[in-house]
């Protein structure tokens, strides 16, 4: 009979919601910026036209893609919490 994994501690767990926090809000950041860059503001004071739509879908996908790569980082170094 196999032993159970032994279950990650709080301070581990609370890395991985920092890491996770910090990294989404960097990652929002960073798809409103590029976002700007490419003239698709979320915040235009045109209503929600295409590039008002594009921005926010930006802003989006950088928060998700950087709470993904914070857990990526977590699982690689201390394994995956739900086993």
């Amino acid at each position: 009979m196999s032993e159970s994994p032994r279950p990650h501690s709080t301070g581990q767990l609370l890395k991985l919601g920092v890491a996770q926090a910090v990294l989404f809000v960097a990652g929002a950041l960073l798809g409103r910026w590029v976002g700007l860059l490419l003239g698709l503001d979320a915040f235009g004071a045109g209503g929600y036209g295409n590039k008002e739509i594009f921005g926010i879908l930006l802003i989006g996908l950088g928060g998700g893609g950087g709470a993904q790569i914070a857990r990526a980082w977590y699982v690689r170094k201390y394994g995956n919490p739900r086993s």
